[in-house]
């Protein structure tokens, strides 16, 4: 007959071969559940395990809808029902796995085991299936932006008119991927220039949206070279009949009409920052306001002012991305900006633009930019002779 230290020894080998054996299926169970990066087919796989390998009567993830075997009655229908909350990795829960033994039966201690192991890997599965979904939907969304973003770059004027004896340049930079500042310049008959710089309020993919209306909108009424005030009356009240949703994004804009022979410029405000003239015989001069911002009050009729443009003479049409740049409290403000504009010594349109653009970042001190920035700078020089060949 085996001795008792024997029959101990038997025991202990059995015992241990039953949690290897254990350990070998919650292995199997995990690189199971790990095999897909799809939260429901993780979901469905744990159920899978319970009720096929651990032969439970049936499980389920409420939460989910989803059920295997016989669908386990609610916590308050039956006391043996077993269930393993999932969280992720900072503790909050995800969902629950309700299990439900076979005739109702207590679980074996070995079977408990296996559950906690099983749910705890299901976590960290389900978590990892989850940041994979919103990673995806994010890259998804960023390729959107970034056709976005193109799309509306090439809506910007691709190459500007050449203007004997003037000098024009813009810049714009949105805030996000997508913005809603718009700048645009159309030749009109007689060789004269339509000019506008716009901003629909707010920032981000609905100004954008908006932005592209409005552009739609300019283009078509443009063509048809009626008077300034006329244009801006007229957007205003087609952006007003296009409802609740628009006048909350109204635009405030700056048109400028210029005719380069007589060297003549002709601007109306709609509700936007004040346009800058620089002249060197007299004050800087500045466009305030003639109405309110286009879309905000139907029927409005908005004023137009009429200057000279002489050699030397330079505008500045922007958006309030260029003055409400901050430091701490302080703004770089539009006497700032007009200080900068007045006193730079560059006379060609794009050389001014760089300094300004240095001037802000300068101020900034690295700071991030906070709204869309475009500025359109105009500037008119002397026409030299043409030198003999």
């Amino acid at each position: 007959m085996a001795s008792d230290a024997q029959i101990a020894a038997g025991g202990d080998t059995i015992e241990l071969q039953q949690q290897v054996a254990r350990l070998q299926a919650l292995l199997e169970a995990s690189r199971q559940v790990h095999a897909t990066i799809r939260e429901e087919e993780v979901l469905e796989s744990v159920l899978r395990i319970v009720v096929r390998e651990l032969e439970m009567a049936g499980a389920a993830f409420p939460g989910a809808g989803l059920v295997y075997g016989e669908a386990p009655a609610s916590a308050d229908a039956a006391a043996s029902l077993l269930i393993y909350p999932l969280a992720d990795r900072d503790g909050r829960k995800m969902t629950d796995l309700v299990v439900a033994s076979p005739g109702g039966r207590e679980i074996t201690l070995s079977e408990a085991d296996f559950l906690e192991g099983l749910a705890l890997q299901a976590a960290v599965a389900l978590e990892n299936a989850r940041n994979h979904k919103r990673n995806v939907e994010f890259a998804r969304l960023q390729q959107d932006l970034d056709a976005a973003r193109a799309i509306q770059r090439s809506l910007l004027p691709q190459t500007l008119p050449a203007i004997p004896g003037y000098s024009a340049a813009f810049r714009s930079n949105t805030c996000y991927e997508v913005g809603g500042d718009y700048l645009d310049i159309v030749e009109q008959p007689g060789g004269s220039l339509l000019m506008v710089v716009a901003d629909v309020a707010g920032k981000g993919l609905a100004s954008a949206i908006m932005s592209t209306g409005f552009r739609a909108a300019f283009r078509g009424m443009a063509a048809t070279g009626m008077p300034l005030n006329e244009l801006a009356a007229r957007l205003n009240q087609h952006h007003w009949s296009e409802g609740e949703e628009a006048r909350r994004r109204y635009v405030t804009a700056i048109f400028l009409g210029l005719d380069p022979e007589a060297g003549e410029i002709e601007v109306v405000n709609a509700g936007h920052n004040p346009g800058f003239l620089v002249d060197q015989s007299a004050k800087p001069h500045q466009f305030a306001a003639a109405g309110p911002p286009l879309g905000m009050l139907p029927g409005m009729r908005y004023a137009s002012e009429s200057r000279d443009f002489p050699p030397g003479a330079r505008l500045l049409l922007y958006t309030d991305g260029l003055t409400e740049v901050f430091k701490g409290d302080e703004e770089f403000g539009s006497e700032r900006l007009l200080n900068v504009f007045s006193a730079c010594p560059a006379r060609k349109a794009d050389d001014i633009l760089d300094a300004l653009w240095a001037a802000i970042e300068t101020f900034a001190e690295g700071g991030p930019q906070a709204d869309d920035m475009t500025a359109l700078a105009l500037c008119r020089g002397k026409t030299l002779p043409e030198m003999p060949v």
